[in-house]
């Protein structure tokens, strides 16, 4: 249908094979399976709270790391995002929003400028959630920022349980992609720069 802001995106290499499609309309709704469970659990957290629907399919060389499969969905979700972004006109560009998770407090802004840069602050002395190392949990970040060519800083406040931290990041994370891309009326269809083009 004209109008939908969808994607859908493979990439298949000797270490993953990775399908991901998003609509940036949708209600919330999440089919994922990648192996990981802790990251499967955060990219139906991102899709609820984004309001984003995704349809998530991995296979990667978990046997041997979570590292490429984490970090090429964060590919993918970057890809996919910039594709069904289209032109930009009339979006609101920029996100941004502080969300609490119990102990922990995390903020997440964006600017959708195609100027890909990564500020990640999170200090923590626990990496570790069950199996997850979170410390992949920058890798993915780092790799959707470079796709969709976002500039994001992702900043820890405080928390101490690594769980919460994050899932405070990726809740965060979600609410403020949903509102930089969201089309604001006021902006007439227009793209959100004063120099004509995001670059």
């Amino acid at each position: 249908m004209d109008g939908e802001r969808v994607a859908e995106i493979e990439r298949k290499t000797d270490e993953t094979n990775i399908r991901f499609a998003i609509n940036l309309d949708g209600t919330g709704t999440a089919q994922v399976r990648t192996g990981v469970p802790f990251f499967d659990h955060m990219l139906e957290l991102f899709a609820r709270h984004g309001l984003f629907d995704i349809d998530v399919q991995a296979e990667g060389d978990i046997e041997v790391d979570y590292h490429h499969t984490v970090e090429d969905v964060g590919i993918v979700l970057g890809q996919a995002v910039r594709q069904a972004l289209g032109d930009k006109l009339g979006i609101e560009r920029y996100g941004f929003f502080l969300l609490p998770m119990d102990e922990a407090l995390a903020q997440v802004a964006l600017d959708l400028s195609n100027r890909p840069y990564l500020v990640y602050n999170v200090e923590i002395s626990n990496y570790m959630v069950r199996d997850f190392n979170i410390g992949l949990v920058k890798e993915f970040f780092q790799a959707f920022a470079n796709e969709c060519g976002a500039n994001l800083h992702v900043q820890l406040e405080y928390g101490q349980e690594p769980h919460h931290i994050v899932e405070a990041i990726f809740k965060a994370f979600a609410r403020a992609l949903d509102r930089a891309t969201r089309i604001d009326p006021r902006q007439g269809g227009q793209l959100p720069s004063t120099k004509g083009l995001l670059t």
